[in-house]
């Protein structure tokens, strides 16, 4: 298993690392919620640009910086989740790859995401971008309506490891119980195939679980509310430390 090294935090060993979505329209209110952060048992931040009021890239990169200068050391996720995926806004492909490239050769965003959905030549594209940068990069997959077939959910995770991205993101939505389970089995499957950094997550209640049993079945981060969830069923950041903590000395 190759791990991912952001700045101090190591992903991919351990227990799963939380990470902590900014969802907020200005940057007044972004870079309050990243000092709010600061004080919680975060190990990583998420910047979601869908919800800032600009698509601009040198806006995005203002904001990054700006950010960079309130996180000091904490390793910072750029994502723009487009509409398709659970975000706020539906941009064009162009669009997408300027802010994407914009974030990784800015140097102040230590993670890009890029979102599967996008295309082959979109997404492979976009990895050798972040790369030259030395910037590593989530490919990610979503699906709010359902839970795939196991199977499916493998194989959306093994072609972003074949696309070349550094950490293999899924997130899913259950209709029962069942439906965790196989989220979780794919999960656990894909410690077969993967040699890097896997994170899926089945959503709302029925899905909480899975955000906290992550040491067990595989997956490397699991997000966590600061204020506003940016994804069903996301639990407090304080609540989820000392449920990975406990879940973490059980193993022992």
């Amino acid at each position: 298993m190759h791990t991912v090294t952001v700045r101090k935090v190591t992903i991919g060993e351990g227990i799963p690392k939380i990470c902590v979505p900014i969802v907020a329209p200005l940057q007044t209110e972004i870079l309050k919620e990243a000092e709010q952060i600061c004080k919680m048992q975060a190990d990583l931040v998420e910047w979601r640009a869908d919800w800032f009021a600009q698509d601009d890239p040198h806006a995005a990169v203002q904001v990054l910086a700006a950010l960079r200068g309130v996180l000091g050391d904490m390793p910072l996720l750029f994502t723009f989740r487009t509409k398709n995926e659970g975000g706020q806004k539906q941009i064009g492909t162009k669009a997408y790859a300027a802010l994407n490239e914009a974030a990784a050769r800015s140097g102040y965003a230590d993670l890009i995401d890029v979102e599967l959905s996008a295309g082959e030549d979109a997404v492979k594209s976009l990895i050798a971008a972040a790369h030259e940068c030395g910037v590593p990069v989530i490919a990610s997959s979503h699906d709010f309506e359902k839970t795939p077939k196991q199977q499916e959910i493998v194989q959306r995770l093994c072609e972003m490891q074949r696309l070349g991205a550094d950490i293999l993101k899924i997130a899913v939505m259950p209709k029962s119980r069942a439906d965790v389970l196989t989220l979780l089995a794919a999960t656990e499957q894909m410690q077969s195939y993967a040699n890097r950094p896997v994170v899926t997550m089945s959503m709302g209640g029925f899905g909480a679980v899975s955000r906290i049993c992550g040491e067990v079945f595989g997956s490397a981060i699991t997000f966590g509310a600061a204020q506003k969830a940016s994804a069903p069923g996301q639990l407090a950041v304080q609540e989820l430390a000392a449920a990975l903590s406990m879940m973490h000395h059980s193993l022992l």
